[in-house]
């Protein structure tokens, strides 16, 4: 049991506000389901009573409890996904905090693992990272109609000048004509068929690709400039969503999206991909099926086309149409993915592939 830790209810505190600084310190023994987990897990908080705090996963395994499967207690808190987690939510907790070397290393983390982690994921160091959330959180002041001088200050520029040309070359706009301007939000999600990049606003779903997809660069880049946005790391309703229902979806709790896409196709690819929402999980249609479906029976080409220019993956079940002769045809994420996820809907439907 800890001894060199606050006591019960102030650690409880901490595990109300999932306390990031806490992970891999203390670890939550829940007598109600046997399960331990780590203070950020995203489950429901048991009540104060229904605790014990221990210092090791071995401690917590030692007494009985097993590892929550949800936020993984056994892996190594230094593990590019549980690190780059774990500082994301220090960032969003103080969006404005300029964080040093000294700071990372105060938290255990060394400052050039955190830069090679962040590099890997974001193409951006972890100092970089950061600086685009408090740039992005300055945009975000600004389009609320709170003035300029607030949001600098907020974002931690002393220098107005150095401000306007940070926010300027970032945004491509001057922070007095930000209130025109567009941004979205871009996050990463771990899923057991490797990772995929998500692009949203604040309402709805804009990208969905698994980040090994060919030339995926050159596509967000022409989508970025379809609507003259800028995207950087960041948060917003939707991409909360859509990491819940994905992490449902491959836990096998549901198979069904209700996450709303952005409209940004013609109006025959916006027809295919309505059409393609409307195939139910396990179920498999042809590309002269999807073309009959919308009344264009000899657009087949046509809607194989409209289905490869799909840009959010699984929730446009793509990979749900198949050749006319059963084969699996073209998927950006590769054919091995879209027999994955085929077997994988097909176990919690008890459907029959054809």
């Amino acid at each position: 049991m800890l001894n060199r830790l606050p006591d019960h209810e102030q650690l409880y505190t901490h595990l109300l506000r999932r306390d990031p600084e806490i992970d891999g310190v203390i670890y939550v023994g829940v007598k109600t389901t046997g399960i331990f987990c780590r203070p950020v897990c995203p489950a429901r908080t048991p009540l104060s009573k229904n605790i014990t705090f221990y210092g090791s996963p071995d401690e917590a395994l030692a007494a009985g409890f097993r590892a929550c499967k949800r936020c993984r207690p056994l892996d190594d808190p230094n593990a590019p996904g549980v690190l780059i987690d774990k500082l994301q939510r220090l960032v969003e907790e103080n969006p404005s905090r300029r964080w040093s070397e000294d700071d990372l290393r105060d938290l255990g983390v060394e400052p050039a693992t955190a830069r090679r982690h962040f590099q890997r994921r974001f193409d951006m160091s972890f100092s970089q990272y950061a600086r685009a959330r408090r740039l992005g959180h300055a945009f975000n002041t600004i389009r609320k109609g709170d003035a300029v001088i607030e949001a600098q200050l907020d974002a931690g520029f002393e220098s107005g000048s150095g401000f306007r040309e940070a926010f300027s070359k970032t945004f491509g706009e001057a922070p007095n004509k930000a209130r025109a301007a567009q941004t979205f939000a871009m996050d990463w999600i771990d899923t057991p068929l490797g990772p995929m990049l998500a692009i949203a606003d604040d309402a709805h779903l804009h990208m969905l690709e698994f980040v090994e997809r060919k030339k995926l660069e050159e596509h967000v880049n022409r989508y970025r400039k379809h609507f003259n946005a800028t995207v950087l790391p960041g948060e917003t309703r939707a991409l909360k969503l859509i990491r819940k229902e994905m992490a449902d979806y491959f836990a096998g709790k549901s198979l069904d999206f209700k996450s709303k896409i952005a409209g940004a196709g013609t109006d025959f690819q916006n027809q295919v991909w309505d059409e393609l929402r409307k195939v139910p999980p396990g179920v498999t249609r042809s590309y002269q099926e999807m073309a009959e479906r919308i009344g264009r029976p000899t657009a087949v080409r046509a809607v194989a086309n409209a289905n490869r220019l799909n840009r959010c993956a699984i929730i446009l079940p793509c990979h749900r149409v198949i050749g006319a002769d059963g084969t699996l045809t073209g998927y950006a994420g590769g054919l091995w993915r879209k027999q994955w996820l085929l077997d994988h809907e097909r176990r919690h439907t008890g459907q029959t592939l054809l």
